[in-house]
């Protein structure tokens, strides 16, 4: 089982093939996942959301995002594992991009990163790349950029809007990403994009025209807490219900004396 490559997500744009993509944030998951066939995945700062309960992805560290890339990089056979940089890892300067990304791969195991922002993100892309590591840019609803924006809303509504992701899709492309991730953008602007670059693009929230789709695992499975989540979201299973029910069996064994039994004991 060989593993996959940016050259392969590339190649996958050119042969019109859709490229799924998953969020994943620990082993056990990774690893089902990639048996079962995930070509890219994500590990996301959603971790912090998802997995630590905040409210945002921006008090998740660097330090964080390595344990997490740790875990889902041992597991990972097949697919290629990109590393979300956090914030406050790469706005200061093109520096601390570069060492941030280096920290991610050499202590992470990630093969590639990814950040957000467009235009003012290139010359940290260009940056990155310069040092033989692949880029995965991120522009559209940028959740680090989430009070500038007053929230998680949908961006490029407005034709002034939309020229400035064009430009901000250009700019990644012309930078060196290898695929740029479309987040919480009209349908029709996320087409237009994905027809004008020749990198790959990832859609969540972004209509069925990108070149592939991403989604939070956590959410496809239904395991949030309150069982909400964001309108693009298809639940693919309720493990919510499944786990609930397991753990309220495995509550009254023990208050009944039903388990352990012999079977179950040295």
């Amino acid at each position: 089982m060989s593993k996959i490559t940016v050259l392969e997500i590339q190649k996958m744009k050119e042969q019109g093939k859709k490229i799924p993509v998953l969020t994943a944030y620990g082993f056990s998951m990774a690893g089902i996942l990639d048996a079962a066939g995930v070509p890219v995945f994500i590990v996301g700062d959603s971790a912090g959301m998802v997995e630590a309960g905040h409210a945002t992805t921006l008090p998740v560290t660097l330090d964080e995002m390595i344990y997490h890339t740790r875990a889902v990089a041992r597991a990972s056979r097949r697919a290629i594992v990109v590393a979300d940089l956090p914030f406050g890892s790469y706005q200061a300067s093109v520096e601390d991009a570069c060492r941030s990304a280096i920290r991610l791969v050499k202590e992470g195991g990630a093969e590639a990163v990814k950040l957000e922002g467009g235009t003012h993100s290139a010359k940290a892309i260009r940056a990155i790349v310069a040092m033989d590591i692949p880029v995965m840019a991120h522009i559209g609803l940028t959740p680090q950029s989430v009070h500038r924006m007053g929230g998680f809303k949908v961006q490029g509504r407005s034709e002034a809007e939309a020229e400035v992701l064009i430009e901000d899709a250009r700019a990644v492309e012309e930078a060196g990403a290898f695929s740029v991730v479309l987040e919480g953008i009209p349908a029709g602007l996320a087409a237009r994009i994905t027809s004008m670059v020749k990198i790959p693009t990832i859609g969540i929230g972004a209509g069925p025209r990108c070149d592939g789709q991403v989604l939070v695992v956590n959410d496809m499975l239904n395991l949030s807490v309150d069982g909400k989540g964001p309108r693009f979201v298809k639940k693919y299973a309720d493990l919510k219900k499944v786990i609930t029910g397991a753990a309220k069996a495995y509550i009254k064994d023990v208050e009944h004396g039903r388990f352990p039994t012999k079977k179950h004991s040295y």
